[in-house]
């Protein structure tokens, strides 16, 4: 569990923070929403340590990052996970050899061992006859199953994803949005994932967070965004004719009225 106290960050004179407190449960899949200048992408890289809030508190199952010696911080690193949104793969490595790179960096697991992981791994995220392979070589959803695979074969508490579904196709967005969510349940790991798709979130949307100009605006699930009379939130979703559309029908559904 991730929790988030009054957290606030300015840059100069602007504040794009402004008293954030939420919490980002474990073995779920925790969205950030938001439009661009919300504060979503300050807010995640607070989480991550890039960004040291100007007040409040960031907490790891209770360890406050912060307040944490050199020593606990590097600790608590080694506990997360990273799907960076361009992937951020090296390109003279191999599929196998990108996976394995955190465990050759962070843990003193042998060769055989590493091995190992990273097969296991790259199984896990359905990957096949790729281990040799560049990542020239591989299409932009296999690249997202190689970063996926990369961030989570040190067996992180934590996983952060900026934009996964970023220049994906509808249908292998979905893939990867059901992999991380299924990652995310099997491991009971605590997923916070930075994203504008809203097909992502009506389909993993587990716990989501809606920012509005520096402020949480919103909170709940993918099915409470359906019910909630919340003007930003609906604005925000129900931009589209077609959420409009699946809004007014779940709600005649809720009221037992035929669709």
């Amino acid at each position: 569990m991730i929790e988030v106290k009054d957290v606030v960050k300015s840059f100069g004179d602007a504040t794009v923070l402004k008293g954030i407190t939420t919490t980002f449960e474990t073995g779920k899949t925790n969205l950030i929403i938001g439009q661009s200048g919300s504060g979503k992408t300050v807010l995640l890289k607070s989480l991550l340590g890039i960004h040291k809030p100007d007040s409040g508190k960031i907490l790891y199952d209770g360890r406050a990052y912060w307040d944490l010696s050199e020593d606990e911080k590097r600790d608590l690193r080694t506990e997360i996970g990273m799907v960076f949104q361009g992937s951020a793969l090296f390109d003279s490595m191999t599929v196998a050899q990108n996976v394995g790179f955190p465990l050759q960096m962070f843990s003193s697991k042998s060769k055989g061992e590493i091995k190992d992981r990273v097969d296991e791994v790259i199984a896990r995220v359905n990957l096949v006859d790729a281990h040799h392979k560049k990542p020239s070589e591989i299409s932009g959803g296999m690249q997202k199953r190689v970063a996926i695979a990369r961030a989570i074969v040190n067996n992180p508490k934590y996983l952060f994803c900026d934009e996964p579904n970023s220049g994906l196709d509808p249908k292998t967005s979905t893939v990867i949005d059901n992999l991380i969510q299924e990652i995310t349940h099997e491991y009971k790991i605590t997923t916070v994932i930075n994203t504008h798709d809203m097909n992502s979130v009506m389909e993993i949307g587990e716990k989501i967070v809606f920012l509005k100009e520096g402020v949480l605006a919103w909170e709940g699930t993918k099915k409470e965004i359906f019910k909630t009379d919340n003007a930003a939130i609906v604005d925000f979703v129900y931009s589209s004719n077609l959420f409009k559309k699946v809004r007014k029908a779940q709600l005649r559904e809720d009221k037992g009225e035929s669709v």
